[in-house]
C-alpha cells in the first residue's frame, strides 16, 4: 500500500476488509470529505450499481489506494 495525498472526488480502491460496513478489499468508492485535524482522513462513499449509498465513512490514507482522479 502506497500512503499518499488523496482529493476530493478521487476514485479509491478500499486496500482492507471493513466487516462491519459490508466492505471488503478491493471496494471501489469517492471521495467526499477531507479532514486533516487531529489526522488525515477521508469520507469516502461506496455506492451499489444504481448509484445508491451503501456504506459511507471516515479512513485513513493507509487503507486506500488512487484508481482515478478527476
Amino acid at each position: 500500500m502506497c500512503q499518499m495525498d488523496f482529493r476530493l472526488l478521487d476514485v479509491v480502491r478500499l486496500e482492507v476488509n471493513v466487516p462491519d460496513e459490508g466492505l471488503v478489499k478491493g471496494a471501489v468508492g469517492t471521495i467526499v470529505h477531507e479532514f486533516f485535524v487531529p489526522d488525515i482522513a477521508y469520507e469516502v462513499e461506496f455506492t451499489d450499481s444504481q448509484g445508491r449509498t451503501t456504506a459511507q465513512l471516515t479512513l485513513l490514507p493507509s487503507q486506500l489506494s488512487l484508481l482515478a482522479r478527476i
